[in-house]
């Protein structure tokens, strides 16, 4: 974990949970004196993150040093042509996009099976006040176990989802941990790639990590200044 202690008394504490230490790195860099900002690599895909970041949660607790703010960071593929490769994208929705069942009709999520949960709503005022710090467009950020490889597969995401502007691996993993710990989230995707078919020599893995460091220079006085009235 690289931490930074709170530059003003009462800032609020935020934990920034990343997949990968190079998402990690990349995120430090923007905060060389930065506010209560602790940022964590919890591992990749949904269940890791939600482990990772649950113990983080749990710990900073029971210190008696709480965080108020989990920001779950990163690189990610964009559904084009909405969101070009190097641009930002802040959720206003974060939603598991494979957690469900296959039926005869289709994919039901797993709300629709009767229990469970699909989508997480960040404070609405974080969301418009990071995107327009930082330029981000602003829409569904979708969370898969595997990332799509085929213009099928992005096809009928989008038909499910038409506001779903990216997709990772974590985000919501680390909501149902902020959840359980009754905490806010917020999801931010550089995006590295378009979803559809498996391309890595179309990647811009670079491009995006300097996106991220960039839009976190920006928006954290937006997080060191952020209260939840929402």
């Amino acid at each position: 974990m690289t931490s930074y202690d709170a530059s003003r008394e009462g800032a609020p504490r935020v934990l920034v949970a990343t997949a990968v230490p190079a998402e990690r790195d990349a995120v430090a860099r923007a905060l060389p004196a930065g506010p209560g900002v602790d940022v964590l690599a919890v591992g990749v895909g949904p269940v890791s993150a939600a482990a990772g970041t649950a113990t983080a949660l749990a710990r900073a607790a029971a210190t008696g040093r709480p965080y108020a703010l989990v920001v779950s960071a990163g690189i990610g593929g964009g559904f084009p042509p909405d969101v070009p490769v190097g641009s930002l994208v802040v959720a206003d929705e974060i939603t598991v996009a494979d957690l469900g069942a296959e039926t005869p009709e289709g994919f039901a999520p797993v709300t629709e099976l009767g229990f469970g949960t699909v989508t997480h709503g960040p404070p609405p005022s974080l969301v418009r006040d990071v995107a327009a710090a930082t330029g981000a467009a602003t829409g569904t950020v979708l969370t898969v176990s595997t990332v799509t490889g085929s213009a099928e597969r992005a096809a009928a995401l989008r038909l499910r989802h038409p506001r779903a502007l990216a997709e990772a691996m974590e985000g919501f993993g680390v909501a149902e941990a902020a959840a359980l710990h009754g905490l806010p989230v917020l999801e931010v995707r550089a995006i590295s790639n378009a979803v559809g078919p498996r391309d890595r020599d179309a990647w811009r893995i670079g491009a995006a990590l300097a996106a991220l460091t960039e839009a976190f220079g920006k928006l954290t006085p937006v997080l060191e200044g952020w209260n939840d009235h929402d």
